[in-house]
């Protein structure tokens, strides 16, 4: 670790680093083998400031042809990606972190100077592409799904492709007020899995600049590129060749699948390098909660349904228990966590709205300005979403419902709902990585569907308008949490906030135009129904909500209760309760690995009687799992594109043998894991 003492109006550190700061008398800076400043990962002392990588004060080169043009290429390609993979398996990977890897790659080999700036743009544009999939395909095809049923059901691709937008211009606008609250104020309060992976990605370019400029190696790009390949190549031959079990279970054994078959207990974990990775940077106290809720459905609730219950869950699995009953519970959980969220954030939602009004009549005091903390002038965030709002109204009117009290009502449950959700998105993201978007679409989707029923607005129709405005919930909640992780990125390394927040909307028209385009091609190619269909599974599940709603049927109010008032017991007795209600509404295998990674987190940081040498190999675990997760993500496309060309691989060996396998392969990971990170120099 080195030490250096701020004497100087400007530093610049000749390091791997790059790390370039101003005045900070009396302070000290240290930093790490990470890239970034020792304090970016930790909460600050009060009179404790952080620096990022770029200079805070001086203008850096961000905007200019080049990192757009790439944004925007990059936002087609993984839109089109992320869609038909998201539609095959019901998994959206995460684009940023890939398309940091790209930018990276091209930057150095092009030779471009100083690229870190806009590395970042080109990043944050281009990730529109995931955010924008997320929102509209697990929503939208449940219109091609139900059309099957309804035939008078229209869909057309200006419905997909304006709900999207209009979705995505939102969940920017409606963040930008929370920025400084979730990327400055909660400093270290927050793990940020996936903007810490991506960032480390994008310090890496700078590592590999320098190394390239004085000859010398670089410690913290290389670890990074090996436990990269290492991550991509473990995950690609799993997802591509299976040749060992991407989800251990255990159903696998003959004791097990009798447990399941008479206890419906069941025990699994994702072998993923990615979640490994994942897990160990949100941590063990997060990841514990997450796993307890999962353990509650999965070994509490669903044993009781299927033991006790009616002989209609005696014979069902367990994995069809949690699908269509015991998932509902994590609902009901997430939409009372997001109140409960609401309601602890209303101070900061006031004082966010106040400081808008201020500004829009001219009374707030005139701010230093900083580049690094510049947004986009209330002003025009006030206008942009008036302007927003008002044709959110009209397509509503015009191209959905066609009678204007009824959109008006649309109207104003689409609007509550984004804004208000907006900070648990972010809040879901900061936390765990993963956004509870889909859970909290279908509680939307029970909403508006009961007041829409209530004032006259049911059938096909009633489908139709449901769905459409589900989308448009459902990716203003996914660009939220999106938007954040950006941002949080950009505030680590310093970029200007005001050029990320104005280039997102340019990255969010291309991606919904090209999401849209993609919806209409898979449907006409493969369908979300029948035999070899894409699986579509988000909207196949909203499709089953949304249909006993708007054409009579049984919901399961009683489900969604149980949940709501579970997470209020949660609050009450101090446990995060948005964490545990999405352990009980994300699959048990995604939730495992999570437990893993934080477990190795906890055994790696307490390694030593001495906490620098724990704090060395903290970090350096943490370098290494954000390799993990880069390269999970990166060769995750890799398989994406192997599989779209018709590649299918048949596993060698019975079931059994690749469950053993799957289980040397993740222990032989964690062993990996676990020695590298304990490989630190103590004398740097």
């Amino acid at each position: 670790m080195a030490i250096f003492s701020i004497t100087e109006k400007v530093l610049y550190l000749p390091k791997p680093t790059y790390i370039f700061l101003y005045i900070m008398e009396e302070n000290k800076v240290y930093t790490t083998d990470t890239g970034l400043p020792e304090n970016a990962f930790r909460e600050l002392a009060a009179d404790e400031q952080y620096v990022p990588v770029l200079h805070p004060a001086a203008e850096q080169k961000e905007v200019t042809p080049y990192s757009v043009g790439m944004g925007l290429l990059m936002a087609v390609i993984f839109s089109a990606a992320a869609a038909y993979l998201g539609l095959k398996v019901g998994q959206v990977f995460e684009a940023a972190i890939p398309i940091a890897i790209i930018a990276v790659g091209l930057s150095n080999a092009l030779g471009k100077k100083h690229a870190l700036g806009q590395n970042v743009i080109i990043q944050s544009i281009g990730s529109c592409s995931g955010v924008i999939v997320a929102g509209a395909i697990f929503t939208l095809p449940a219109l091609f799904i139900l059309q099957a049923t309804y035939p008078d059901i229209v869909v057309n691709f200006y419905q997909i492709f304006l709900s999207s937008l209009m979705g995505g211009i939102l969940g920017i606008l409606f963040f930008i007020p929370f920025r400084k609250y979730f990327v400055k104020d909660m400093h270290g309060k927050y793990p940020f899995p996936e903007a810490t992976a991506t960032t480390q990605v994008l310090v890496s370019g700078i590592a590999s600049e320098q190394q390239s400029a004085d000859g010398k190696s670089d410690g913290q790009a290389k670890t990074l590129i090996i436990a990269s390949l290492i991550g991509g190549i473990y995950d690609y031959i799993v997802a591509t060749f299976g040749w060992w079990a991407e989800t251990v279970t255990s159903t696998a054994s003959a004791w097990g699948q009798t447990i399941a078959d008479k206890a419906k207990v069941v025990l699994s974990c994702n072998t993923g390098a990615a979640l490994l990775g994942l897990g160990y940077i949100v941590g063990l106290k997060y990841a514990f909660v997450i796993f307890a809720g999962s353990i509650f459905v999965w070994w509490i609730v669903i044993p009781l349904m299927g033991t006790y219950g009616s002989a209609e869950f005696t014979a069902m699995t367990p994995d069809a228990i949690f699908k269509d009953y015991a998932r509902m519970i994590g609902i009901g959980g997430i939409a009372m966590a997001g109140v409960i969220g609401i309601v602890k954030s209303w101070p900061i939602i006031c004082n966010a709205v106040g400081l808008a009004g201020r500004e829009f009549k001219g009374g707030a005091a005139k701010m230093q300005e900083v580049r690094w903390q510049v947004d986009l002038s209330m002003k025009k965030v006030v206008f942009f979403i008036v302007i927003a709002l008002a044709a959110v109204l009209l397509f509503f009117w015009f191209g959905v419902i066609h009678t204007f009290w009824q959109a008006l009502i649309a109207w104003a449950v689409v609007t509550i709902i984004a804004f208000l959700f907006t900070t648990v998105a972010a809040n879901a993201i900061a936390i765990v990585g993963s956004n509870p978007v889909s859970g909290m679409t279908l509680m939307t989707l029970i909403i508006a569907s009961a007041i829409f029923v209530g004032i006259g607005l049911s059938g096909t129709s009633g489908i139709v308008a449901s769905m459409v405005i589900g989308g448009v919930v459902c990716t203003a909640l996914s660009m939220a949490g999106g938007f954040v992780t950006d941002l949080k990125i950009g505030y680590w390394l310093g970029s200007t906030p005001k050029k990320q927040e104005t280039w997102k909307f340019l990255g969010t028209l291309v991606s919904a135009a090209t999401v849209g385009g993609v919806i209409i091609v898979l449907n006409k190619v493969y369908g979300f129904t029948g035999d070899n269909a894409l699986v579509a599974p988000q909207a196949n599940a909203m499709a089953k909500v949304i249909e006993p709603l708007m054409m009579g049927g049984d919901t399961p109010w009683i489900l969604y209760m149980v949940g709501a008032i579970l997470a209020l017991i949660l609050n009450w007795l101090g446990v995060p309760a948005l964490a545990f209600c999405l352990g009980m509404f994300i699959p048990l295998s995604l939730n495992t690995p999570m437990l893993v990674g934080g477990a190795v987190s906890y055994f790696v940081s307490h390694s030593s009687n001495d906490q620098k040498v724990n704090d060395l190999r903290r970090d350096r675990g943490t370098l290494i799992s954000s390799g993990l997760i880069a390269g999970g993500a990166l060769f995750g496309v890799f398989a994406a594109i192997t599989r779209f060309a018709g590649f299918e691989y048949t596993t060698p060996g019975g079931y059994e043998l690749t469950q053993i396998l799957g289980c040397v392969a993740y222990l032989l990971l964690i062993g990996y894991l676990i020695w590298d990170s304990k490989r630190v120099k103590t004398n740097s």
